[in-house]
């Protein structure tokens, strides 16, 4: 890859951050790390990479910090609602700021990640923020690219913790089909992005899985028998209806979003070589280490 210039990563404390950090660094391209903890990333800094101290909710923090940047990859979103914060604090106006200030530095080019699919699931309060946001963007007169992955190997741990328990459960069928994709597979497709002219690029693991086929791995990660609960979709529904009307949505966020993804199949262009049977394998490894630790 030719250097494009310096690329001001926001979000490198994060799961992807994390593994996108490594790539831009393993490719010898100038990084700059802004982030509200400097000790978390001080191993990373060095005469390549800059760390830098900014909150992405406070754009007064980020003042001057893109002077010389000619490309943003934001991968600011939060799961759980935390600290008071929004989804619109910070899937929207925390991307917001950051887009402001690229526009103010004459930065070129801006990368963000949301969610497959996003756009036919705006009615979601995870997806509301994301794709508000996708749309600012389309209009800011950047050069852009939204990476769009259908579920990180990280997002499967909820199958493993089913599987400790003796039995995984699964609305309809179990037929639905997902292929899930490992952060360090995704980070290569990010930092790809910033020489590609694509303005949004879908991304999804090597393998397309059922619901049923990730279970089973699961539960053979766990060493337990094969033992999958199928349960009825109105179950899902009354499950939607119920947290949708009796919380808010600082609760129900997550679990509509899990609720919904899990009713439909979620297939993205295969990309990397992770492997998701091998990733539960490794996870329950380090869980039995704590255990004997």
């Amino acid at each position: 890859m030719k250097n494009n210039g310096t690329v001001l990563l926001a979000g490198a404390t994060g799961y992807l951050g994390g593994f996108i950090a490594k790539e831009l660094i393993a490719r010898s391209i100038s990084v700059k790390l802004i982030v509200r903890n400097i000790d978390m990333v001080a191993d990373l800094a060095s005469d390549s990479v800059e760390v830098v101290q900014g909150e992405v909710t406070r754009r007064e923090t980020l003042n001057g910090q893109f002077d010389d940047v000619a490309t943003v990859i934001s991968t600011v979103g939060i799961t759980r609602q935390k600290e008071g914060l929004s989804y619109m604090d910070v899937d929207y106006q925390a991307n917001i700021n950051l887009l402001e200030e690229a526009k103010k530095a004459g930065v070129k080019k801006f990368i963000y990640i949301s969610v497959i699919n996003g756009p036919l699931h705006r009615d979601l309060k995870m997806l509301e923020a994301k794709e508000a946001f996708v749309d600012a963007l389309k209009c800011s007169g950047l050069d852009y690219t939204v990476i769009r992955p259908n579920g990180f190997f990280s997002d499967m741990r909820d199958f493993l913790k089913m599987a400790e328990k003796g039995s995984v459960y699964l609305f309809g069928n179990g037929s639905q089909k997902i292929n899930p994709i490992h952060g360090k597979d995704l980070a290569v497709v990010c930092v790809d992005a910033i020489e590609s002219a694509k303005t949004e690029i879908a991304a999804g693991g090597p393998d397309i899985l059922t619901h049923n086929e990730v279970g089973q791995m699961a539960l053979l990660a766990c060493g337990k028998p094969i033992n999958i609960v199928h349960l009825p979709h109105w179950i899902r529904k009354l499950t939607l209806w119920a947290v949708r009307t009796f919380t808010s949505p600082k609760t129900y966020g997550p679990i509509e979003f899990f609720l919904t993804f899990m009713a439909a199949d979620a297939i993205a262009p295969r990309c990397g070589g992770q492997r998701l049977s091998l990733f539960f394998q490794k996870e329950m490894d380090v869980i039995k280490k704590r255990g004997t630790g």
